[in-house]
């Protein structure tokens, strides 16, 4: 029996080398994560010394210290009091409660405005379906600046001076300043009406469970529409009933200048509230539409076969199946909406941006008034965001 003798410089080399660890994809994925890191924060550093240095050079102080100081300045619309005398961090306060009530108001209409166009252009009525297609692709087409200087210059601007105002309902008045409504004045006691309002909200929220439960077990349905009506209206007018009706009005008195009395939303707040709703909603009809084109026919048929009338069929069946196709994207909107009140600038409404860019041009503090810019508007986002995909779980499909 013979033995071959056997090369060793072609025998395979065993242990770790270079050549083994850069094709190894675990080790090579690791070393590319901790030199993207390494880089962002060598990014990091290089854009705050720079800033440091220059914000140095200009001899100007660093920090929120200036929050503090005298703003200086007035507000046109401000939901708590505010005067010049006021602080920085006050007016910026001031700012963003202004931009949340253009978000929340906005969102609530544009919704309700949103839905009825995308039903609308779903109808059998010819005039109707085409109304609301030129109502999406107009407003669809046309930025959102041009909408807002539309409502301002176009509509509101062109009214009649306060000595001329448009009578309205309710002892209301509308003119180029403003709509002017009764101020509502809240005598001792109306706490109670509130604490009834929430006690009735949580009633509502109780009989749906409840009612819920009901139609599972036996099949019977309830309907909670009315009673939550009752709940939401009689509970509280009860409270105020008791408390001594603790409310009364001041109302607007025209004078040969100006309205005396009662309160007063200026045309920048109309102008953009009105501007971004009905932008907003055009893209709202549009979810509203591709939601319900997605539900299948057979749902339309199946319940048309049962003898449900047609409104019946859309509110019982397509719109709630529809949901969970229209609110991930509805999300969109609604954060697009948020973003899009930055645009109040324009027309001089004190929202966020316009009271930090004041702020800015007096302080010089561009650094951290832009930081509290972007910290304020990624907050509102998040939150907003979380709140949609906690309903869009509550209304996805329960799989077994």
């Amino acid at each position: 029996m013979t033995h071959q003798a056997v090369d060793s410089t072609h025998l395979p080399k065993s242990g770790w080398s270079f050549q083994t660890a850069l094709y190894d994809p675990r080790i090579r994925g690791i070393f590319f994560q901790i030199l993207t890191i390494v880089l962002l924060v060598a990014f990091v550093w290089w854009v705050a010394h720079n800033t440091a240095v220059n914000l140095a050079r200009a001899n100007i102080a660093s920090g929120f210290g200036f929050l503090n100081g005298r703003a200086g300045f007035e507000v046109g619309q401000s939901l708590i009091a505010y005067s010049s005398d006021s602080t920085y961090g006050r007016a910026l306060l001031v700012g963003l409660l202004n931009t949340l009530l253009i978000a929340v108001t906005g969102i609530i209409t544009a919704t309700i405005i949103g839905f009825i166009i995308g039903i609308g252009r779903l109808s059998r009525n010819w005039l109707i379906a085409k109304l609301c297609t030129v109502y999406v692709e107009v407003f669809r087409n046309i930025p959102p600046l041009l909408v807002i200087f539309f409502w301002y210059s176009g509509v509101l601007a062109v009214l009649p001076n306060a000595r001329e105002s448009l009578h309205l309902p309710l002892g209301s008045y509308l003119n180029n300043r403003g709509l002017a409504f009764p101020k509502p004045i809240f005598g001792e006691g109306f706490w109670l009406v509130g604490v009834s309002f929430v006690i009735a909200i949580i009633a509502v929220i109780a009989t749906a469970r409840w009612a819920h439960r009901r139609q599972a077990a036996t099949g019977q349905p309830f309907h909670t529409i009315w009673a939550s009506i009752g709940l939401l209206i009689g509970l509280p007018l009860i409270a105020f009933l008791i408390a001594g009706a603790p409310l009364s009005f001041d109302y607007p008195i025209v004078g040969k200048f100006n309205l005396t009395g009662g309160s007063v939303v200026g045309p920048e707040f109309m102008s953009l509230f009105l501007a971004l709703s009905f932008y907003t909603a055009a893209f709202i009809a549009e979810i509203v539409r591709a939601g319900i084109r997605g539900v299948a026919k057979g749902q339309t048929e199946a319940a048309g076969a049962l003898g449900l009338h047609p409104s019946s069929i859309t509110r019982l069946v397509v719109i709630p199946q529809a949901f969970r196709i229209i609110i991930p994207p509805l999300s969109s909107q609604y954060l697009n909406l948020t973003k899009n009140s930055s645009l109040a600038i324009a027309i001089g409404f004190a929202d966020l941006v316009a009271v930090g860019s004041t702020t800015l041009n007096q302080t010089g503090q561009a650094v951290e008034v832009i930081l509290i810019w972007m910290v304020i508007y990624l907050a509102l986002s998040i939150v907003t965001s979380l709140f949609m995909n906690w309903f869009n779980a509550k209304m996805a499909l329960v799989e077994r």
